[in-house]
């Protein structure tokens, strides 16, 4: 198999089971080894023995031909700015509810873990100004965040327009 095709092996669990696989195959590799001719067969045989432990200890394998290709178009970090909003609206959702009379068991507890670590309680008569001040500061951050992907944006659109207009 070709070194471009060949799919990425996840790293196997630390286990008895696993660590003696990884020892009864080592002693076979040995030969191969000596016996190889060139740098891509040398390449080859230790891969051939790390699928092989895959395949034995019945880790999951990802598709062939597919190493080269991108999982997704989206960076990591933008999908964790944007997972951090989702919560952040969530979370600001429940406040206003709660705000709002809501006393449903999943919605207080979503407001005492919101307010966790500080010295507030929902029976001080002024839970709804610290509601309040906690569903703005969940908008400043949000609006923040949203700010640092759309300057991203602004900036790869731009770059992408440039790269086009000076090659064609």
């Amino acid at each position: 198999m070709p070194l471009e095709n060949r799919p990425r092996l996840s790293r196997i669990p630390l286990s008895k089971r696993n660590r003696a696989v990884v020892r009864a195959l080592n002693p076979m590799l040995v030969t191969y080894l000596e016996a190889s001719r060139d740098l891509c067969e040398t390449d080859s045989i230790p891969f051939g023995a790390a699928l092989a432990v895959c395949r034995i200890i019945g880790a999951k394998l990802p598709v062939a031909g597919r190493a080269t290709q991108r999982s997704s178009a989206i960076p990591a970090w933008r999908k964790r700015i944007e997972d951090r909003i989702a919560k952040a609206r969530a979370l600001m959702g429940r406040l206003t509810s709660f705000r709002s009379g809501n006393n449903r068991l999943r919605v207080v507890l979503t407001v005492r873990m919101a307010f966790a670590g500080t010295n507030i309680s929902l029976s001080q008569p002024d839970i709804t100004q610290k509601l309040t001040e906690r569903i703005d500061d969940l908008k400043q951050k949000i609006a923040a965040w949203g700010k640092r992907i759309r300057r991203f944006s602004e900036r790869s659109r731009r770059f992408n327009q440039n790269r086009l207009f000076q090659s064609d």
